[in-house]
């Protein structure tokens, strides 16, 4: 969509990237806010973990917001993730995350304890990774959802993403609240003019940097790409990944349940 703010259904861009768009989706009615999958493309075969963006109902009745990691999507992906590496199949990672849930009912309902099962599966994966940045990619979320930082064998990006801690406006807000009561401190007062205007200075500076060519220029991604060529990016990837033999036995560790 032209807004950020608007959902999408992950789903089809999931079937226009796979062989013939069919995909064998792994626990489709839990955790609903990640997508797992087996599928192939280009004749490969692939595990695909994406961010679905749709506002989304659990069985429970409870609307999930789309793009957001949830205690059960963590757990989820957490297991898919395993599996791909007993089976030694490439996983393919689709960024749309604004970060994990945050507030009392999900660290109530170990949020915390589940994400971290998530990025310890994601960190000791030793099948190829590959990481496609189609929209948001920030905080927490990037690490999880395989970013530099977990050395996938490509990582581009779409002209439409975003890397940052948190998004510009989120930022703004964040730093705003920091400048003004510093300056409150120092016996200055701030008029809603001044707070527009350092609101605006703080956003500028910050959507300036969260643009995937700004990005790219620092090399946190490989490269950004036409959405049109994904398929040919995660195939010519695989391929090359397939002259590496896996050497390192897949090890998690002790995980807590």
């Amino acid at each position: 969509p032209k807004s950020r703010a608007d959902q999408y259904n992950m789903y089809d861009i999931i079937k226009r990237l796979v062989d013939n768009s069919e995909f064998d989706e792994y626990k489709a009615g839990y955790g609903k806010t990640i997508i797992t999958c087996y599928a192939r493309i280009d004749g490969w075969a692939v595990g695909i973990v994406a961010n679905q963006r749709k506002l989304v109902k659990t069985k429970q009745g409870e609307m999930q917001f789309g793009g957001v990691i949830y205690n059960d999507s963590a757990d989820k992906a957490t297991r898919f993730i395993a599996n791909c590496n007993q089976k030694k199949i490439p996983l393919v990672f689709l960024q749309d995350v604004t970060g994990f849930m945050v507030g009392s009912k999900s660290e109530h309902g170990g949020i915390i304890k589940d994400g971290a099962k998530m990025v310890n599966a994601v960190s000791n994966s030793v099948v190829p990774k590959f990481t496609v940045i189609i929209g948001n990619s920030y905080g927490a979320g990037n690490y999880a959802m395989c970013g530099k930082a977990y050395d996938p064998r490509l990582i581009v990006a779409w002209p439409s993403a975003e890397l940052a801690v948190m998004s510009g406006n989120s930022a703004a807000k964040v730093l705003l609240q920091i400048e003004t009561a510093s300056l409150k401190k120092k016996g200055e007062k701030i008029t809603k003019e001044k707070e527009n205007e350092l609101y605006n200075k703080i956003k500028d500076r910050y959507d300036s940097q969260v643009s995937p060519y700004y990005a790219a220029a620092r090399i946190w991604t490989d490269a950004i790409i036409d959405p049109l060529d994904t398929r040919k990016w995660i195939s010519m990837g695989i391929e090359a990944a397939n002259h590496a033999p896996i050497e390192k036995p897949f090890n998690m560790g002790v995980l807590q349940v």
